[in-house]
């Protein structure tokens, strides 16, 4: 697996959960509309360097390329850590 390969398969999984918690799908759904968008094929392209991007950048580009903008306030909320677990 190449570097840029590995990068793209930890980030991914933050990418899908930002777009899942934004549209208030699942996982699944918000995997299933990434990979079929042109941002994922752009992301996926090693000449285009967006391997270098963190998570927030590529789910907002996904965002833009689907919605033409973004709803900032919707975008914050999706990348808060759940509170689902109480802190010790």
């Amino acid at each position: 697996m190449s570097e840029h390969a590995l990068v793209r398969a930890t980030v991914t999984p933050q990418i899908v959960t930002i777009l899942s918690k934004y549209y208030g799908i699942g996982l699944d759904e918000a995997l299933r509309r990434f990979y079929e968008s042109k941002t994922a094929a752009n992301y996926a392209d090693d000449e285009t360097g967006l391997y270098g991007q963190s998570a927030l950048y590529i789910a907002g580009m996904f965002i833009m390329e689907q919605d033409g903008q973004i709803d900032e306030k919707r975008l914050y909320a999706a990348t808060r850590p759940d509170n689902s677990a109480a802190s010790v």
